[in-house]
């Protein structure tokens, strides 16, 4: 008996559905297909004779991005709505200034204090939590920043281990900001300092 995948195997179609035969990976020519016997109608048979057997043909689609005839999704997912406008800047906006806080030494994390800073916030819930949150990570970053660059002229250069953390924490917490609202939920606890 044959194992699966075995190309000696009378019914391995791999080399059908696109996968490498055993002879091309050896660099060897594919033998040719033996010619398949044309359907023979039932009334065309000779009385006694038996229908030859015959393997079904795989489904092929007419593009490698379509899916194949008779696939069907069964799921569907919510169409995303767009994200809230906070002065002039959505939710994602906010969120990719505090994203490029770090490669900009903290001038883009200023344009984002500087917008959510003093406005209402959105009045769906969701949106809320993310303003929430991202009002605390914005403030407690530009707190944390002053206090790092003040303790670098401090003696064993105490600002240096500060600034590090605070760049670690505020990559991560502006990646777990954007991974929930993607998802399209809430902030837990939007009052928290951690994620």
């Amino acid at each position: 008996m044959a194992e699966p995948g075995d190309p000696r195997s009378p019914d391995d179609d791999d080399a059908l559905i696109g996968f490498a035969s055993a002879e091309s990976l050896q660099g060897r020519a594919r033998a040719p297909e033996p010619p398949q016997p044309e359907a023979v109608d039932e009334a065309q048979r000779e009385p006694g004779e038996e229908a030859p057997a015959s393997r079904p043909h795989p489904i092929r689609a007419s593009s490698i991005f379509e899916p194949s005839p008779g696939f069907e999704i069964h799921h569907h997912r919510p169409e995303p709505s767009a994200a809230p406008v906070i002065g002039g800047l959505n939710l994602y906006a906010v969120y990719a200034l505090i994203l490029f806080a770090v490669p900009t030494l903290g001038v883009s994390a200023l344009i984002g204090l500087v917008a959510v800073t003093g406005r209402p916030g959105p009045d769906e819930p969701e949106a809320r939590t993310h303003f929430i949150y991202q009002q605390r990570t914005l403030w407690a970053a530009a707190v944390a920043g002053v206090i790092g660059v003040i303790l670098l002229a401090a003696p064993f250069a105490l600002g240096v281990p500060l600034l590090f953390a605070l760049a670690l924490w505020t990559v991560i917490r502006g990646a777990a900001g954007v991974w929930t609202l993607k998802s399209g939920r809430a902030i837990r606890d939007p009052s928290s300092w951690w994620i």
